[in-house]
């Protein structure tokens, strides 16, 4: 069993503790078998609030189940029980912060889309703004109360052992 990180890091403009809108937000992640080395050719969903049966444990579940398409092994993973996303503040602009782990076994992610509805707070007006959408890479809107642009762009990810 392998931890894995994942670090993001964002261009905040006005606004901080940007995480999924939801408990059920869908995470798109690229994915790797440890056995073969072969990289699944599209992005999986992971949801943290779905679990499905792993064929190799009695009872056993995990967010995700694949088998290779090539070697053929099952592998699986599962987000750290309890454990929700840390906001992204903006403290960490610019620069990789820690987001979420995951137990990760006969598999590694190597990539992650933020592709979804996220949240965040205008700095100075704590205005919510709760459908933040990075489909296209960025977002921008207005905050009325703090009469300033606010935005999100550039998000990167890193994945590191945990």
């Amino acid at each position: 069993m392998v931890r894995l990180l994942l670090s993001i890091k964002a261009e905040l403009e006005n606004v901080t503790d940007l995480e999924p809108a939801s408990d059920g937000f869908e995470y798109f992640f690229k994915v790797k078998c440890n056995s073969c080395n072969e990289e699944h050719p599209k992005m999986v969903s992971v949801n943290r609030l779905e679990e499905r049966e792993v064929t190799t444990g009695k009872g056993s579940t995990a967010h995700f189940v694949w088998r290779c398409g090539l070697c053929k092994r099952e592998s699986s993973a599962k987000f750290e029980p309890g454990e929700k996303p840390k906001p992204y503040s903006a403290d960490a602009n610019g620069q990789f912060a820690p987001f979420l782990t995951i137990d990760c076994r006969g598999l590694e992610f190597t990539g992650f889309d933020p592709r979804g509805i996220w949240k965040c707070v205008g700095i100075e007006s704590g205005t919510v703004f709760p459908e933040v959408d990075l489909e296209e890479g960025e977002w921008v809107d207005y905050d009325e109360k703090a009469s300033q642009p606010v935005g999100v762009s550039n998000l990167e990810c890193q994945w590191s052992r945990a």
